[in-house]
């Protein structure tokens, strides 16, 4: 038996990093999943890792034709709806401080890290309602928490918006059986993160120093926490920060 047994899921971002083991790991526990990413031929290869059944959709979650198409697809195959794990998000370089980044900038990572979450929620949690009930996780991050001197004002203001979100729906459609949570992760070593990071040793070192554990996090270490909330295991878990950190948001000065 599996965790996720019977259970439908859509995962968007699921072409590569987070997304793509989340893919591997639900159908490995027995869900049947939508594979989507803005990329389609990345969406493809995460369903040719997969164990169990999947399928690949190209979506643009920043489109709500997009994320309609995704979800009634979905819906179409399997007959239903039971988990969304909102995932796909955007850090672009040029995110910089208040004073520096673009409107352009500030507009691109919200319309996919907090329009896209909002879309998500909006044509995905319908399908939810109609099985009576089901787990939205949204992921923000541990900077809807914390500050940060080294700005990166759009991502931040993005995921803590993902937060609140996440916390008005979860009130909203608890009475329906409808959980939502927002995940919470530290750093991870995602391509995403590498690439940002990987020619800045610097930059990086900086950053390392406020980890308690001294390392990234894995992306396995956050779907076992994504896992947990996809499954009914959780079913008492409901408008939480679910934090996943190694200590990170904890930390006033970490070991020497």
């Amino acid at each position: 038996m599996g965790r996720l047994d019977g259970k439908v899921c859509v995962i968007t971002g699921a072409g590569g990093g987070m997304g793509r083991e989340a893919a591997v790991v639900f159908t490995a526990e027995g869900a049947n999943v939508c594979v989507a990413d803005l990329d389609e031929k990345l969406a493809q290869e995460t369903v040719s890792l997969c164990s169990g059944d999947a399928f690949a959709v190209g979506a643009n979650v920043a489109s709500e034709e997009d994320v309609r198409h995704m979800c009634a697809a979905t819906a179409e195959r399997y007959g239903g709806i039971d988990v969304l794990y909102n995932n796909a998000g955007i850090s672009p370089g040029d995110d910089a401080s208040v004073i520096d980044t673009s409107v352009e900038a500030w507009q691109r990572v919200q319309d996919v890290n907090t329009k896209g979450v909002f879309l998500c929620c909006k044509h995905g949690i319908p399908y939810l309602l109609e099985r009576a009930g089901g787990s939205v996780i949204n992921v923000a991050s541990f900077v809807a928490i914390l500050g940060a001197a080294t700005s990166q004002i759009s991502y931040t203001a993005s995921k803590g918006a993902v937060l609140a979100m996440s916390k008005e729906l979860g009130v909203q459609f608890a009475r329906q059986g409808v959980r939502v949570n927002a995940l919470c992760p530290g750093p991870v070593g995602t391509p995403l993160l590498i690439a940002i990071y990987g020619d800045d040793p610097a930059a990086f070192a900086r950053r390392q120093v406020h980890w308690p554990t001294g390392r990234l996090g894995k992306p396995r270490e956050i779907v076992n926490a994504a896992l947990f909330l996809a499954s009914d295991e959780s079913s008492f878990v409901n408008g939480a920060t679910f934090v996943v950190d190694g200590g990170l948001t904890a930390a006033y000065v970490t070991p020497e």
